[in-house]
């Protein structure tokens, strides 16, 4: 019979597409991966990898299983759904991601009520981008992602994934009280053509986004300073280090010497929880939805729909 954790290490291989990635997302070794695929390898009789240059490649067989794995789990998952949903019950385990102005904003009251509410489920935490929340979520790391995008730049969701609107989170642009524009009730992006910027590191969702957002106001932005943090990113605009976007979400206190003022063009930030479609039924991640959108209710902005 074939082996459930050995068709889990071939399809991490088939999705994520080297041995390195199966190890990766699994969290195991890559010399576990190896021994994983020749013990499946033997139960099958068959040749499910071959070299390719210094990686490896699925051979016909290897891929003609991989897609009975994906089809396998994808089973597996559902079966634990209805399961799950026949007893009705919101018990067991569930792991929840969420970007880090998501989880200061939002976790501590979800936790909350699914504690209060659900006392026998065990909830679970990490702090992730949106983009590697997504791919957790898909590689069945986590049970469920709070991400976002922006109004002008959306986060491609892969098929097989649901998701529901939480809020939409409104910044503002953050700059020293001395700036020549703290006093106005509101800025417009093109004011701040000649002034540094303190961003998210290179690579991140949000960074991609402010690139394109002021390269198509015609401004070539000019980064002086990077940060994943958004206190340190306000403590920086509180020397006199430049300017930032802020968003409201799990912003907490503002620094002293930090002015926040609003943009006319109205920005938004869509938070969304995604998770897997055949996983839906699950009543843990229904009530997970559900305290996450009452967290995004209690901050007084608009609830979508799920989509």
């Amino acid at each position: 019979m074939l082996n459930l954790e050995r068709l889990r290490t071939l399809d991490a291989l088939a999705r994520l597409g080297s041995v390195s990635g199966a190890a990766e997302g699994l969290h195991v070794t890559t010399s576990a991966v190896s021994q994983q695929m020749a013990k499946l390898e033997r139960e099958v009789g068959q040749q499910l990898l071959a070299k390719n240059g210094r990686g490896v490649r699925l051979t016909d067989a290897g891929q003609l299983l991989a897609d009975h794995a994906a089809r396998i789990l994808s089973q597996v998952e559902l079966a634990q759904s209805d399961i799950e949903a026949q007893r009705g019950e919101v018990v067991g385990e569930i792991r929840l991601g969420a970007f880090p102005t998501a989880a200061r904003g939002l976790f501590p009251s979800t936790l909350l009520a699914l504690r209060a509410d659900h006392p026998e489920l065990r909830v679970r935490t990490r702090e992730l981008e949106p983009e590697a929340g997504i791919h957790a979520v898909f590689r069945g790391d986590i049970d469920l992602a709070v991400v976002l995008d922006w109004s002008n730049k959306r986060l491609p969701v892969p098929g097989g994934l649901a998701t529901a609107q939480l809020l939409d989170d409104a910044p503002d642009i953050a700059m020293p009280v001395g700036h020549p524009l703290a006093d106005r009730a509101e800025v417009d992006l093109e004011d701040f053509a000649d002034d540094d910027w303190v961003s998210w590191p290179e690579g991140e969702f949000c960074y991609e986004w402010l690139m394109f957002t002021l390269r198509s106001k015609g401004i070539e932005p000019r980064i002086a300073h990077l940060a994943g943090e958004h206190h340190t990113q306000l403590a920086l605009i509180a020397a006199g280090m430049g300017v930032c976007v802020a968003p409201r979400l799990g912003r907490g206190p503002v620094p002293d010497g930090v002015r926040l003022v609003p943009v006319r063009q109205k920005m938004r930030r869509h938070v969304h929880a995604v998770w897997r479609a055949d996983a839906d039924r699950r009543p843990s991640i229904r009530a997970a939805v559900a305290a996450l959108r009452e967290a995004g209710r209690a901050l007084d902005e608009p609830l979508g729909e799920d989509r």
